[in-house]
């Protein structure tokens, strides 16, 4: 089924920033769309970023700071996070796709890395 592997969380003050990574290895070719999901304790995992063919897809709470985008060379997904605040402390999670008529919403997805914490203090 393939294998999602996250990298790149770090602990950061507010206002900085930070790159995320998730290896993509042996998936098939029908997930072509790739998202960052987020998810705190006791809370729902949300959707953060999503890339299909052509366009990406963000939440509203990170429009103008983060930036999704794949590096086909290395086979790497990657979130550019920049003006991070205390409430995008999370477990960031990679995730794969067939295609979803709701790209932010996690029940499209079914292929799952493990996650990497982010914590921004302030």
């Amino acid at each position: 089924q393939g294998q999602l592997v996250e990298s790149g969380g770090d602990s950061v003050q507010a206002g900085g920033s930070l790159r995320l990574s998730c290896l993509v290895s042996n998936i098939d070719a029908r997930y072509r769309r790739l998202a960052w999901f987020r998810q705190t304790p006791g809370m729902e995992r949300v959707g953060v970023a999503s890339l299909g063919l052509i366009n990406a897809t963000y939440a509203d709470s990170v429009k103008g700071r983060f930036t999704i985008s794949k590096d086909n060379a290395k086979n790497t997904l990657e979130l550019q996070m920049d003006n991070l605040k205390p409430e995008d402390t999370a477990t960031y999670y990679c995730a794969a796709s067939p295609g979803t008529s709701s790209p932010l919403e996690p029940f499209g997805y079914g292929i799952w890395g493990q996650g990497t914490q982010v914590t921004v203090s302030s």
